[in-house]
């Protein structure tokens, strides 16, 4: 009977080892979220680009019509990555949970800045601001990633949340111009789509 007890704790110890090993190892799992984000801003990028140059018939509600079908169809598509990652070994370590919190942390913080720049456009009926809103979703891209660099200890990561920040005042510098979309379709190629693919990569890896 004694030995039961002992027993007891050494299977205690070897799970928390285990837990430590699987925190240790596990990657970051935010990747295909990035790149859904890419896909579908992207998408909404060029259509925006070829209506600045003139190429597609669309002008005011519609652009934002436009834009909000991207913001629904990304949530929706959110929703069933993030019930994935959540399934996935290694989502719920301290890492990933940070990392998790900071992405989560920055979707809001662009949710919540369109909101306050589409209330300032209704009220006064001067949509200018808009033009800043590639910038702002920079700086809050910036900040996850240094966040996200920061917790892992990569400086790759926290390299993509400096080039988000030079990229952002890019975005103010040619605000009024096309080439700001340009610009930001660059921007999402190399600090979304590229890193997340680059994620996800190492995710199949480390799973495989």
């Amino acid at each position: 009977m004694s030995q039961h007890p002992q027993a007891d704790v050494h299977g205690d110890i070897a799970y928390l080892k285990s837990l430590a090993e699987e925190g240790r190892h596990a990657p970051v799992l935010v990747g295909p979220i990035l790149v859904a984000a890419a896909i579908w801003f992207g998408a909404a990028t060029a259509v925006q680009w070829l209506i600045a140059l003139g190429r597609v018939p669309l002008s005011g509600w519609g652009v934002m019509w436009m834009w909000v079908g991207a913001g629904v169809g990304f949530a929706a598509l959110l929703y069933v990555l993030i019930r994935k990652v959540d399934a996935r070994s290694g989502s719920q370590t301290k890492d990933n949970v940070a990392i998790g919190a900071a992405w989560s942390a920055c979707g809001y913080s662009i949710f919540g800045l369109w909101l306050v720049l589409m209330a300032f456009g209704l009220s006064t009926g001067n949509w200018a601001t808009m033009s800043l809103m590639p910038a702002v979703v920079m700086i809050a891209y910036g900040a996850a990633w240094m966040i996200t660099g920061q917790v892992v200890r990569q400086g790759w990561m926290m390299l993509t949340g400096a080039v988000c920040f030079a990229g952002a005042a890019a975005l103010g510098w040619f605000a009024f111009t096309h080439w700001t979309y340009v610009i930001y379709l660059v921007l999402l190629i190399c600090v979304a789509l590229l890193p997340g693919l680059h994620l996800m990569k190492l995710a199949a890896r480390a799973r495989g």
